[in-house]
């Protein structure tokens, strides 16, 4: 396995991290394989990176045949779009180096979690938008082919939306209209790539409505997705096991069950 650890360079920033974990061929099986690539982001309602999220998550991946990338992106006092253009840059340097790491260039996943969710999405879905092209990106070469999103951040809506996640990434002075523009249900369109998102009916934090928003405009749009609501947990259980919690409250078995259902999904579709 190859351990990569890479600067990401933006027009906006130079400091956020790409950590790899790269998955060799294996001669003996096919030393011509070529594996789907996945970058995640950690959640931390863009006032942290945690950790909990990153490299366990990549490790299960790796179990799945899939090359693994976390992205310790920008935080506050930094706004958007630096953060989406740090993602963007991530996937434009896992294709660029298609070859090197092992990675099928047309299988490029974003994936996060909590608010690390909204900033996949946010490429998602404005990956050949104005505000990225304006800032020298092509689109071709920073397009996603999934999007993955568990108990995620998708809208500024005043009744369900994660306003703390939004005051970080835009400033406390950000006007409604501002957040709304950033609201993922009304950034969903037919070239949204297929998705998989999971959430839980009793997360408090970032309500289900939040997903529930999220699939419908998938859904409107014609989008392919699978759609996963648990019963139990709160927020931010990332695997919900021993390995990941914090507190033993976030240990809960009815959610460990949901890097099979990815795991399923991806085998299925990439």
């Amino acid at each position: 396995m190859q351990y990569i650890k890479e600067t990401i360079k933006t027009p906006l920033t130079d400091d956020a991290q790409l950590t790899g974990y790269v998955l060799d061929n294996t001669p003996e099986i096919d030393e011509n394989r070529i594996r789907p690539a996945v970058v995640i982001c950690p959640g931390g309602g863009y006032k942290s990176v945690t950790k909990r999220e990153g490299e366990p998550i990549a490790v299960q991946l790796l179990a799945m045949g899939v090359q693994a990338f976390v992205l310790d992106y920008s935080v506050m006092p930094v706004h958007h779009p630096a953060q989406l253009a740090e993602l963007a840059s991530s996937v434009k340097l896992i294709r660029d180096n298609a070859d090197q790491w092992h990675v099928d260039p047309n299988k490029i996943i974003v994936m996060g979690t909590s608010a690390g969710g909204h900033l996949a999405g946010m490429l998602a879905t404005m990956w050949n938008s104005k505000t990225l092209t304006d800032l020298g990106y092509k689109p071709a070469e920073i397009q996603p082919n999934g999007l993955i999103m568990g108990y995620s951040v998708v809208t500024a809506d005043q009744e369900f939306g994660h306003q703390g996640s939004f005051d970080h990434l835009l400033g406390e002075d950000a006007t409604p209209a501002e957040r709304e523009k950033l609201s993922l249900q009304k950034l969903v369109s037919k070239d949204t790539p297929m998705s998989f998102i999971w959430t839980t009916t009793e997360d408090t934090v970032v309500p289900m409505e939040n997903s529930l928003m999220m699939v419908e405009a998938l859904r409107k749009n014609g989008v392919n997705f699978e759609f996963h609501v648990f019963p139990h947990g709160q927020h931010g259980h990332s695997l919900a096991t021993k390995e990941t919690a914090k507190v033993d409250t976030q240990i809960v078995k009815d959610l460990q069950i949901w890097p099979d259902l990815l795991k399923e999904w991806l085998h299925e579709n990439f």
